[in-house]
């Protein structure tokens, strides 16, 4: 095993202090549908470990790691629910430096990125306006928003850090499916910080990781739902005996595997030295399949538990309503399948 496999193995092990493998859910079925949707002691566990720093050079702090080792860390979050915004947070820290940076790792400060100002894109727009240390505009679907100490904002001028407690920032929420929430914010002349850096690079990095969750999440309802086929019984066998559940078994299994070569494949992509557009279509590609897949797999878990699966008492719904919120975070199936589909001309 290679030096960087041992990181791999470390650092899924790791995980295991947030996101245990074979845990139960308690404690994320106590968070729901309560503001803000996570736990503020964990998230400092998360920053002890140095993840939300996970991609920054070990000069800025950070661990160095490569984007493989970034979607093996949201793969094991998301097969554990973890509702802490890490892939958010590790997005604004990509882009913060000095006092702002040193107060997020440490865990003394959220800041969440609000990029959209429409439903179902993939890049940052700029209709926000940002001049003379003030920004004017709104900003949609942003995860969690109500935990978060200050918001990474963009702008037509890059970016720029608003606190929020800000004088003229308001913030609405809608609760989310999952029991998580989404913010919009309202920018009326309040007060930001410039901050530069490659929005566009770090969303990239946001998609793909968001992909390797829903793998992860994947992962976890499936073998949720072979547990329960091993064990469950009807007209005296054990109903995962059945030739047809197997069947339906085996094509789960399959959308998971495709789904896990695509996001390893897009993860080299990142890694290496490959042009924009190919590095683009790789993303697209994984984002896509963890979409569309995670949805099919979690839909058929519940089917496969019965009408056990259909009440909220048991996890495998859990599952489901994480999945439905997390299809179309950074861009649905439908947009990226057209963006792959767009930038596999240009690179033919």
């Amino acid at each position: 095993m290679s030096g960087a496999d041992d990181a791999l193995t470390l650092l899924r092990d790791s995980a295991g202090a947030v996101a245990p493998r074979g845990g139960d859910l308690r404690r994320i079925r106590a968070l729901r549908y309560h503001p803000p949707g996570f736990d503020r002691a964990m998230w400092q566990t998360i920053c002890d470990l140095g993840w939300p720093g996970l991609r920054l050079a070990e000069t800025d702090g950070g661990a160095g790691l490569d984007m493989r080792a970034y979607c093996a860390l949201a793969e094991e979050l998301g097969r554990g629910l973890v509702p802490e915004p890490l892939i958010a947070c590790t997005t604004a820290a990509s882009l913060l430096r000095g006092a702002a940076l040193s107060a997020l790792l440490a865990g003394e400060s959220i800041v969440i990125p609000a990029w959209q100002e429409r439903a179902n894109t993939l890049a940052a727009t700029g209709d926000t306006r940002f001049s003379n240390g003030r920004v004017q505009g709104r900003k949609l679907f942003v995860p969690l928003a109500a935990g978060a100490d200050a918001f990474l904002v963009t702008t037509n001028n890059g970016c720029a850090l608003v606190r929020r407690d800000a004088p003229g920032l308001r913030l609405e929420t809608v609760t989310t499916q999952d029991g998580g929430h989404f913010g919009t914010l309202l920018l009326d002349d309040a007060a930001g910080e410039p901050v530069d850096g490659d929005v566009a690079a770090a969303l990239e990095e946001a998609t793909l990781a968001t992909a390797a969750y829903l793998l992860g999440l994947m992962d976890g309802v499936f073998a949720l739902t072979l547990d329960y086929l091993r064990t469950r019984q009807q007209f005296g066998a054990v109903i995962g005996s059945f030739q047809a559940l197997q069947h339906r078994a085996a094509d789960l299994k399959l959308q998971i595997e495709m789904t896990r070569a695509s996001i390893a494949s897009a993860a080299a992509t990142l890694d290496g030295d490959a042009a924009m557009a190919v590095q683009h279509a790789a993303v697209s590609r994984a984002k896509a399949r963890a979409s569309d897949a995670a949805l099919v797999v979690t839909r058929q878990a519940i089917q496969l538990h019965g009408g056990i699966g259909y009440t909220d008492e048991h996890d495998a719904g859990l599952y489901l309503r994480r999945a439905m919120v997390l299809a179309n975070l950074h861009g649905s199936a439908a947009v990226h399948r057209a963006r792959y589909a767009a930038l596999a001309g240009e690179e033919d």
